[in-house]
């Protein structure tokens, strides 16, 4: 018998989802024959058998998140038998077990400070089903009193119970607490006065040229940075991340080399990616690896904004809503058109001087009549 194990599925994921089971116990099964999908890095991945056999036993179930590593399935492939691993189950749907104890506890506290509690208000705690965790004590020295728990659990009453992330909205949360950990955020604004467009310009495309020559300009915006090794890796392609809304969760597909593509072939692509988000069959591949971000945020509301910059890549561009605005053309007032512009960068990676550059060159295209 033989154990298959979640493996590595790239980009240092430490955990998957399970969204589905492609076997059941007691099947036969053939190498490369699709065990389950997973959800990670927003994306479904199938992930298939190395072993042929027969499945004997499932280690976790639909919606269970299972760490790297964890144990997944069981197969008899005639062999010896093999040690079954372990696996994470269901850790986002299991509420923590309230223990009474006599002892303080440390609970999402620093270890030298710790919960205090009489045993009595912990079971009082128990009972209403408050996380002491969460308690604002009110008593000497720190402690929890009965009437600080009781108020907790009035509030607790009138609130709707924990919705557990899953999918794309957990994998969204980790990688934003993920960028507010790690990157060194600073924003730009400016306005790109746009009244030379044509009508029914492609807004997309303008802007992702526009991001071409930002990058030309400042090289380091179009890079990745390790935190690690405190270093740069300079990138020679240009492959944008588009930011992309969903019903489900925000989606980043890329559009790779931009630089050398038409407009056409960069319209054609966009609008394939979009289905493919939507219909969720968009391959990981095409999640993974962009060298900077595009946020199109004003075409539901907003002028400027600060958004995030997702590590290891340097910048994100983001456009608000368009208006009309008077501005000033040598001694006169005339309303044109404006585009509010936001550059969101990684001080780490890059100097002040060098997004100011990135920024200047990005209008300065998105200026041009065509």
């Amino acid at each position: 018998m033989k154990t298959f194990k979640l493996p590595d599925l790239g980009e240092g994921l430490q955990e998957a989802e399970i969204v589905a089971w492609h076997v059941n116990a007691g099947d036969h099964i053939v190498v490369d024959q699709p065990l389950l999908s997973v959800e990670t890095d927003k994306a479904i991945v199938d992930v298939p058998s190395p072993f042929a056999g027969k499945v004997l036993t499932l280690h976790a179930k639909v919606g269970d998140v299972v760490a790297l590593d964890g144990a997944l399935v069981d197969i008899d492939d005639g062999g010896e038998v093999e040690d079954s691993g372990s696996v994470v189950g269901d850790m986002t749907t299991t509420t923590p077990a309230h223990t009474v104890s006599d002892a303080a506890a440390t609970v999402g506290k620093p270890a030298a400070r710790g919960v205090r509690a009489t045993p009595a208000v912990r079971a009082l705690a128990s009972k209403l089903n408050v996380d002491l965790s969460i308690v604002t004590p009110s008593g000497p020295e720190g402690a929890i009193l009965a009437s600080d728990v009781e108020r907790v659990a009035k509030v607790l009453a009138n609130v709707a119970a924990l919705t557990p992330l899953r999918g794309p909205r957990r994998a969204m949360a980790q990688n934003m607490a993920l960028a507010h950990a790690e990157v060194v955020p600073v924003t730009l604004v400016d306005d790109a006065d746009i009244d030379a467009w044509q009508p029914g310009e492609d807004t997309t495309w303008r802007l992702l040229r526009a991001m071409v020559a930002g990058c030309r300009a400042a090289p380091a915006l179009n890079a990745w940075y390790d935190s690690q090794a405190v270093g740069v890796r300079q990138l020679a392609h240009i492959d944008v991340g588009i930011a992309t809304d969903t019903e489900e969760a925000l989606f980043v597909p890329v559009l790779r080399n931009v630089a050398e593509r038409s407009r056409d072939d960069l319209r054609a692509a966009l609008e394939q990616m979009k289905q493919d988000v939507r219909a969720r069959t968009i391959p990981a591949e095409s999640l993974r690896g962009h060298s900077i971000t595009l946020s199109n945020f004003g075409m539901f509301a907003g002028r400027y904004a600060s958004p995030v910059v997702m590590p290891p890549t340097v910048a994100i561009v983001g456009a608000g809503r368009a208006r009309r605005e008077p501005v000033a053309v040598g001694d006169a007032v005339v309303v044109h058109r404006v585009l509010p512009m936001s550059l969101t960068f990684d001080h780490r990676a890059a100097t002040g001087a060098e997004a100011a550059r990135f920024l200047a060159a990005l209008i300065a295209d998105l200026q041009q009549a065509g």
